[in-house]
C-alpha cells in the first residue's frame, strides 16, 4: 500500500496555514509539526495579531507540539514550514533538538542560512518542498500590500 503520508502531503498542510495567514493580513508563513504521520501542532504567523515579533509560525508550532507531548525536546517529530525558518525560528528549532525540518521557499535575505546559523547537528532539513506554492503566496501577499 502507498504511504500518503509524503512531505507534499503535510507541505499542504502547512500552506493551509499560509492562507489562514494570509486572509488575516500576516505574512503567509504557515507550519506543522507531525510525530508517526500525525499532526500535532499546527500554525501560522500571528505577528500583527498578537503585536508580538517572535509569533513566527515555528515558534507558535514549538510551543504548541511541546505541550502537547508534555516535554521541550522534539525529537522524533518533523517541522513542514512554508518559508526558510529565520535566525530566531532557528535558534528555537535548535534548542528543541527536533529531529526534521522541511521548508518550501527559500529567504535568501533573512534565512537561517542567510544568517550563517546552523542547526542541531541531528538535525535533517530537506529544502523546496512545494516551493512554487510557497513562494507563490508569498508576492500574491506582498503585491497586495504595495497596491
Amino acid at each position: 500500500m502507498e504511504n500518503i503520508f509524503t512531505d507534499d502531503y503535510f507541505m499542504r498542510k502547512a500552506l493551509q496555514e499560509a492562507e489562514f495567514a494570509f486572509d488575516k493580513g500576516e505574512i503567509p508563513v504557515g507550519a506543522v509539526i507531525v510525530i508517526d504521520n500525525k499532526v500535532i501542532a499546527r500554525s501560522h504567523n500571528l505577528t500583527e495579531m498578537l503585536n508580538d515579533v517572535t509569533a513566527h509560525a515555528e515558534m507558535q508550532s514549538i510551543t504548541a507540539a511541546a505541550n502537547f507531548l508534555g516535554g521541550k525536546y522534539l525529537k522524533q517529530c518533523t517541522l513542514y514550514v512554508t518559508l526558510e525558518p529565520c535566525q530566531m525560528c532557528a535558534g528555537a528549532l535548535y534548542w528543541s533538538q527536533i529531529t526534521k525540518i522541511v521548508f518550501g521557499a527559500t529567504d535568501d535575505q533573512r534565512g537561517y542560512r542567510a544568517m550563517g546559523i546552523t542547526l542541531h547537528p541531528k538535525t535533517a532539513v530537506v529544502s523546496g518542498v512545494l516551493a512554487t506554492e510557497a513562494a507563490e503566496l508569498m508576492q500574491r501577499f506582498f503585491q497586495q500590500r504595495r497596491k
